[in-house]
């Protein structure tokens, strides 16, 4: 219960900080790129400074349900921010929600419930994992967050945000994954395995490039656009390292159709919001109420 709880304020703060700095963004010029005088000008945004640090608080939540449970039961929690996004963007931004967006967010919340139980995660420890593993993981979550910047950067239309959301959700699905590695060090030995893995300085190169990713899909469009891709990414990563690479295990059997029906649904429910009228215009204040 208490991992649930830690992950959902993770989820929240994360929201409230992703709307915070697209609020802060939309002060600057709109871009594809993200050059040193645009982050220096962020940098002096108030609402973007904030929007910062109440993502990194989120981040210290997320090190807490991380440390308390396995990682396939942590981030598919995450999702839950799309739905506080959308909720705390309407008076930020200054825009009425439509039925449809409000039907796919709780869509979205009641097919991660239904999907967190018919997986019910468990087991899994990350110290176990041979160096081979943890390197081609590593190798294939780079090369699949390089395909969709390269595909983001090709592409002008509203998918271009989309691209880049997604590949900054991978993104931060990878930086979980290090952040595993960095708690099971820490619970296992205390602070001086926590300095003497690998992961955490791994992290201190993961976090800025994230970080880097995430603005570059917030300058890229609109905030509702970038969002599907940036939340549901995540779990998708953690699905396949918590899985395929820390050995924890979720239900099978009958188990396997309910988990279908849930993936389906919340696969529906994000089809449902990316054809928002939302999307179609930059500017939220332009949108008719």
């Amino acid at each position: 219960m208490l991992t649930v709880l830690l992950a959902a304020l993770a989820a929240f703060a994360n929201a409230a900080g992703s709307v915070l700095q697209r609020a802060g963004a939309r002060k600057q010029r709109q871009g594809s790129d993200l050059d040193v005088g645009a982050l220096k000008g962020l940098a002096t945004t108030p609402v973007w400074v904030v929007g910062v640090l109440v993502m990194l608080s989120g981040l210290v939540l997320q090190a807490a349900a991380l440390a308390t449970g396995p990682i396939v039961l942590v981030q598919p929690i995450m999702v839950a921010e799309l739905a506080f996004t959308l909720v705390l963007s309407g008076p930020v931004f200054h825009t009425r929600l439509r039925v449809r967006d409000w039907v796919a967010a709780v869509g979205m919340a009641a097919a991660v419930g239904l999907l967190l139980f018919a997986l019910a995660p468990g087991g899994g420890d990350a110290r176990g994992v041979p160096a081979l593993e943890w390197l081609l993981g590593c190798a294939v979550t780079i090369a699949c967050v390089a395909v969709l910047v390269v595909a983001g950067r090709r592409n002008s239309t509203t998918h271009h945000a989309a691209y880049l959301g997604a590949a900054a959700g991978l993104w931060f699905g990878f930086t979980a994954v290090l952040m595993a590695g960095v708690t099971a060090a820490l619970t296992a030995s205390g602070v001086a395995g926590m300095f003497e893995a690998w992961q955490t300085y791994a992290m201190l190169v993961a976090g800025p490039t994230g970080f880097f990713l995430l603005q570059t899909a917030l300058r890229a469009g609109r905030l509702v656009a970038a969002q599907p891709g940036l939340v549901l990414a995540n779990p998708l990563v953690a699905l396949g390292w918590g899985l395929l690479v820390f050995g924890e295990h979720v239900r099978g059997g009958p188990w396997i159709a309910v988990e279908l029906i849930a993936a389906a649904a919340l696969a529906g429910c994000t089809v449902l919001l990316a054809g928002s009228p939302l999307l179609r215009d930059e500017d939220p204040a332009k949108q008719p109420a």
